[in-house]
């Protein structure tokens, strides 16, 4: 009887854990619903008051519309996240490495340095980063790149990511074993040689976890975009914030260009998910 009731408590908990599961996708899944819905609507039913219906009519008008007024928009992000994320993983990949692996004197100070960035909010520095733009125009006669082009606001970007890819690369570090490190030395490896051929190899989850992170960030980057960049450069985002109408608001359009702009990040994390919870969490008792 003990056996039976015992199964009988583990059968009931999983029925309950399995109905908290179930009642979770379909939170998360309701907002996806009116999105997909609604985005195939044409605009005279596409109203706040039909959002739970299905479409009477199934018409991809939305969608060319969105495709239409996004394009330039999304093509303008992808050379914003691209290499920005490339960037930022380069760079905070070598930081991460020369601070856990090839100490030097004040080393910890710089590192707390480097993570007082992670708290400075951007509207802190928006005045003084446009300044920086203009000057840098200014200075290198090249107007319109700086400020009012992507280069500026992948510039800002990878500064101020640099922090948090340092501290996930750092942590990641950490937990691989310094006699490999020692062991390059004896074979005659430099620092550089030891970070190509011993660290680089085994950094995957490190860069999958930056990779998302920046890439992400960037993408639904909207305060520098209006800041920095000019019309013919603004980003997803900025694009589909003007998506609206003179007289009635597209709601169609505007679910259509929604999910359009949301399907790179979503790539994003299923190519590379798998790795994100395993370096996100790597160092995190030793770091």
């Amino acid at each position: 009887m003990t056996a039976v009731a015992a199964r009988r408590r583990t059968g009931f908990g999983r029925v309950v854990r399995f109905c908290l599961l179930l009642a979770l996708v379909v939170v998360v899944l309701v907002p996806i619903y009116v999105l997909l819905a609604t985005s195939f609507k044409p605009l005279t039913e596409a109203d706040p008051g039909q959002a739970w219906n299905l479409p009477r009519t199934w018409t991809t008008e939305a969608w060319r519309v969105a495709w239409e007024k996004l394009a330039p928009g999304l093509w303008n992000s992808v050379l914003l996240a691209v290499p920005g994320s490339l960037l930022s993983c380069a760079f905070g990949s070598m930081n991460g490495y020369v601070l856990s692996k090839w100490r030097f004197p004040g080393a910890d100070v710089l590192f707390t340095l480097f993570l007082f960035g992670m708290f400075i909010p951007y509207q802190g520095v928006m005045i003084p980063l446009v300044k920086l733009m203009v000057w840098l125009n200014e200075q290198t006669g090249l107007q319109g790149v700086f400020y009012g082009g992507i280069p500026g606001l992948v510039l800002a970007h990878v500064v101020y990511g640099i922090p948090i890819c340092t501290l996930i690369f750092r942590n990641y570090y950490v937990t691989i074993p310094d006699e490999l490190i020692e062991a390059s030395r004896v074979d005659g490896a430099g620092m550089l040689r030891a970070y190509w051929s011993v660290v680089l190899p085994v950094s995957w989850p490190a860069i999958a976890v930056v990779i998302i992170w920046q890439f992400t960030s960037l993408w639904n980057d909207f305060l520098f975009a209006v800041f920095i960049t000019g019309p013919q450069s603004w980003p997803t985002t900025v694009m589909l914030n003007n998506i609206a109408g003179a007289q009635a608001t597209p709601y169609s359009q505007q679910m259509a260009a929604a999910v359009l702009a949301s399907i790179p990040t979503m790539l994003i994390y299923v190519l590379l998910g798998r790795f994100f919870m395993r370096g996100l969490m790597a160092g995190a008792l030793k770091g």
